[in-house]
């Protein structure tokens, strides 16, 4: 079975200890860490505090993961930028570097995956658009390049690297991280896939469920939230038309054994309350959590 986790950008208001000791008391048994301004900064760590969330993890057998979502932290003005995308080199090389971070401290915290995106293009473009006459090369070019830094710092670290489509970035559907591997060759077979079933609302990649089928193979993170078609809006269980029986059925039908974290980061100023929500609404699933 699949350990049930929690995304800390829900909890951005707590210290990451406090979150620990809460989803556990309710009932999480993994917490997917996303590492910002303020909580597990990959630039100012304190001396001792990953190994003290690493000890405490494993003193409450919390499953960990490394989420790489952070809003501002690498530029105050502009949100999730830079991109491995950037016209500027300069950007560019600032995302990477921030990738291996996460990487590092994911080693650290012995953590089993960090979850990446492509961010958004420089032009606006999407790669995977029904429709379009294609993306840009170039585009591609600085993804492969940039993913492919990146999974190799990874395999050295012994940590499993995901990726995530997310809505209006270049590699928004299941179909563009498919040819994001088609495009790393050989490499590409180490690259996991990280689904958000609220993404796949989203983008119309529905039914949930034949999605997660479709993609077992390679499925390796997953994020849990409710959406509605063409608003990219992260909602609680039952505010969207998400099928959560339905998920939670197919995850444990393909024998899914990594963590699915629910990820409600707008729900952030009432976290305890939405963690304890959440996991109610898993309870009364017909799958029911480990």
């Amino acid at each position: 079975m699949f350990r049930l986790g929690y995304n800390t950008n829900g909890l951005s208001h707590h210290r990451l200890l406090d979150a620990f000791e809460l989803l556990s008391e309710l009932g999480y048994r993994g917490v997917a860490l996303t590492p910002d301004a303020g909580q597990l900064d990959p630039y100012d760590l304190r001396p001792g505090g990953v190994a003290r969330l690493a000890r405490r993890a494993r003193e409450l057998d919390l499953a960990l993961a490394v989420e790489t979502g952070s809003r501002y932290l690498l530029d105050p003005r502009r949100k999730h930028r830079p991109t491995l995308l950037e016209d500027d080199p300069a950007g560019r090389e600032r995302r990477a570097d921030f990738l291996e971070r996460c990487v590092d401290l994911a080693a650290e915290l012995e953590a089993g995956v960090v979850s990446i995106w492509s961010g958004e293009a420089p032009d606006g473009s999407v790669a995977d658009e029904r429709g379009s006459p294609g993306a840009s090369e170039e585009l591609w070019n600085r993804l492969c390049d940039g993913v492919a830094r990146v999974l190799e710092r990874a395999e050295r670290a012994g940590v499993r690297l995901a990726f995530e489509p997310e809505p209006g970035m270049f590699v928004e559907r299941p179909a563009g991280f498919a040819e994001l591997r088609r495009r790393l060759g050989a490499r590409g077979a180490a690259l996991g896939l990280c689904l958000d079933v609220g993404h796949l609302i989203v983008t119309g990649d529905v039914p949930v469920d034949a999605a997660i089928r479709r993609h077992a193979a390679e499925l390796v993170h997953v994020h849990l939230d409710d959406a509605r078609r063409g608003e990219h809006v992260h909602r609680m269980f039952g505010a969207g038309e998400l099928d959560l029986a339905a998920t939670l059925r197919a995850l444990a039908e393909i024998g899914y054994e990594d963590m699915a974290a629910v990820e409600l980061s707008r729900d952030a100023p009432r976290g305890a309350e939405a963690a304890a929500e959440a996991m109610e609404h898993l309870r009364n699933s017909s799958a029911g959590p480990r």
